[in-house]
Parts: C-alpha cells; structure tokens; sequence
C-alpha cells in the first residue's frame, strides 16, 4: 500500500494515473497536482471512484512543492511536467525525504540542450539522504534502454551498434500539431543532429540524414537521425557500444511546416518585444497550435518503436530487433489519450510501481537502464505494451 504524488496533468499524465487507478494494491492513494487544478479535477472525474486526489502547484516554486508533498506524504513523486521543471521538482523531494522518477531529461528554458549533467550532479545528494531517483522513464528514453539492457543481459556479450528507431505512422487529421508539448517537441526536433561513434559525438545539420526505413505492420518510412537523450547514458552505462544513433520518422507536410516555422522566427526561445510586452515566439506558437491532449479522438494508425542491436554471441556477430506497436485507436478507447502519451504514460507508471514495489530501489540518480530489465519487460506485457523480438534479422542499419 503506497502514496504517489503525479506531478503535471497533460496526456501523459493522464494516462499514468489512469494506469495508477487501476492498481489499488500497488498505488492505494494518488494525488494528481499541476499549476491548473482543473486539469487535474477533470482527469480525476474520468476515472472516477474517488480514487485520485487533486491539487494545485507550481513546479517551478521549490517551497510550494515542499509544502505539498509535506502535506500528503507520498512514498514517490512521479514528475510528468515540463524538462525544465526537474530540478525544482528534485530539490523538493530531497528536502522532504522522498524519492523521485521522471521521463523527460532536465533542460533549461534559456537553451535548446538536453543533457543529464545537471541531473547526474545530483548523485551524491540522493545516495547520502538513501533515497532513489530514477531517470528516463517513458518510451523513448525509457523502453529503449531497458530494451538495450534486456538485449545486453540475455542476447549478447557485447553490444556494439545501436539503432533506436522511432516512427508514427498515425494520422489525426490536422495540418500540424506535435505529439506532446509543441514547445519541447518543436525544440527537440530542429536542433542539431548528434550520434556517438568511436568514442566521440558526431555531429550534423537537423533532418541532415535519413533514409527509408521499414516498421513492422507498417512499412517503409522516410527516419531521420536526430540527437535524444538516452544516447548520452546508454554510451555511458554500455561501453562496448561503437556507434549508437536515433531515428525518428516525419512526413513531408510537417517537415515543410517546420521549417517555415523556423524560418519566420517562430520557433526561438528568446523573447521579443511586442506592443511593449516580451513574447517568446515558441509559447506563443504553443498557445495557438492543436492541444496534444485533444488529438486523441480522430488520431489513426500506429506507433512502432524499438531498438535494432547487433553485438557479438559466442564470438559470432547476431543481429537483434525488439519492438512495440501500439494503436492511436486502442490508446484513445482506454485512457482518452493517443498513442504517444500512452506508450510514455504507460511505462511511467511501471517504473513507479516497480519502485514501490522495492524491485528498482537503489540510493542515488539512475538511469533506467542501470537496474534489472526483466521484471519490467514482463509488466510492459500485462499493461498493455506488448513487445516483439527478432533474432538475426536484417536491420537496415
């Protein structure tokens, strides 16, 4: 029987506590808190039973956070808020004693970067007070690298190429709208490409390489390589690796929308001056474009994300592809939410459960990778992440 607290009500969140709801046994009280309490109250109404509490926060306000969390006393806080609010979000579990989990790395409002440098400095912090903060816990980073662990512990000897491959082949009907959050998702995306290779990053120009690339039960897709969080610890916490890359699919059309985007300035993150107000083009941007939270409904088609590994068995070279599809359709019918924050939401709350359930509990900050993959590719399983393995497949790569 435990206490969560769920930091920020946007799809993600909305599927973690759907999930939670259903596991009274493993969450027996959840209380759902963001800057908009209403958000949370009509999340809470949608699942019904009394079963999550609702509060408002700022994340941003350490001392509002501590109040907070004194106040229910969770066992866990789960943050599904915005990357720049983890710090915050950290230094009020360890003035309260709490352990933490969060999907998204830490980056700063002021510089499109995301890099776990500032979560990493935490380490000592976290150790000495014995309490654990686990990092990257969504699909991609988080499914990923537990993929890659999985891979490493039972397929492999060394691992020594990795390809992350990331592709919606869903439509939902608008001309342009991002998946999650437009101010993070436009940033991740139109920065500069970056991979390791030979013991160093390599860096190109955004949407630089791509090339087709075929998804099972979907088919071929234009991927491109970009740069994404989970590149910079699985190179770290996998030192085999000679190259580790990530792709990701996008269509023309967004690809088109996008760079007129940037082209007329609206995707810069400093502010300018506007009728003698200070305007950030990308939040203005946010405010204007699709809610992520309502394309769920008319969303069609799948997601297929996976990891394509090939390393070294027995002194033999094997190829390796673990993956999972999910259904925009099937993830709306279940939560309300579409396919991308299910299969981040979904593996949120595995890693919480897998916490309070003391299975992934280690004083310090730790990647998901770090801790042992096989109890947590069994709930993916039950919870509604199945996932498919091929042996010595073509990989394309």
């Amino acid at each position: 029987m435990s206490k969560v607290l769920v930091i920020g009500a946007g799809g993600v969140g909305t599927v973690v506590v759907h999930k939670m709801a259903g596991l009274p046994d493993v969450f027996s009280e959840i209380m759902l808190a963001s800057r908009t309490k209403s958000k949370c109250d009509d999340i809470a109404a949608q699942i019904g039973g009394n079963r999550v509490k609702t509060a408002q926060v700022d994340a941003d306000n350490v001392p509002e956070l501590v109040e907070l969390i004194n106040s229910f006393k969770p066992d866990l806080v789960v943050n599904v808020a915005l990357p720049y609010q983890d710090l915050t979000i950290m230094d009020a579990c360890l003035e309260t004693g709490v352990s933490y989990l969060d999907t998204a790395n830490y980056e700063p409002k002021d510089e499109a970067k995301f890099e776990y440098k500032w979560q990493w400095a935490y380490q000592e912090k976290f150790k000495n007070a014995g309490l654990t903060a686990i990092l990257g816990c969504g699909f991609d980073p988080g499914v990923t690298s537990v993929f890659t662990a999985y891979a490493a512990k039972h397929h492999f000897d060394e691992i020594h190429y990795l390809d992350i491959v990331d592709c919606n082949a869903g439509d939902h009907g608008k001309a342009f709208a991002t998946n999650f959050n437009p101010e993070i998702n436009i940033r991740e995306v139109t920065q500069k490409g970056k991979y390791w290779e030979n013991g160093q990053w390599v860096y190109t120009e955004p949407h630089e390489i791509h090339k087709p690339l075929n998804y099972p039960e979907i088919g071929p897709k234009e991927s491109y390589l970009i740069y994404h969080e989970e590149l910079e610890s699985l190179v770290k916490n996998f030192p085999t690796l000679k190259r580790a890359r990530f792709w990701m699919t996008f269509g023309q059309e967004y690809l088109t929308h996008l760079r007129v985007i940037q082209n007329i300035g609206m995707a810069g993150i400093e502010p300018v001056m506007y009728n003698g107000v200070g305007i950030v083009p990308i939040q203005f941007l946010k405010a204007v474009l699709p809610n992520p939270g309502d394309l769920g409904e008319n969303y069609k088609g799948w997601t297929s994300i996976g990891c394509r590994i090939r390393g070294i068995k027995d002194g033999k070279e094997k190829t390796y592809y673990v993956y999972n599809n999910c259904s925009h359709e099937m993830a709306y019918k279940e939560t309300g939410t579409q396919a991308v924050s299910y299969t981040t939401g979904v593996p949120c709350m595995i890693g919480a459960m897998m916490y309070l359930q003391g299975i992934w509990k280690q004083p310090g900050v730790l990647n998901v990778e770090e801790f042992n993959p096989d109890p947590f590719m069994e709930q993916l399983n039950i919870h509604g992440l199945p996932w498919v393995e091929k042996h010595d497949v073509d990989l394309e790569l």
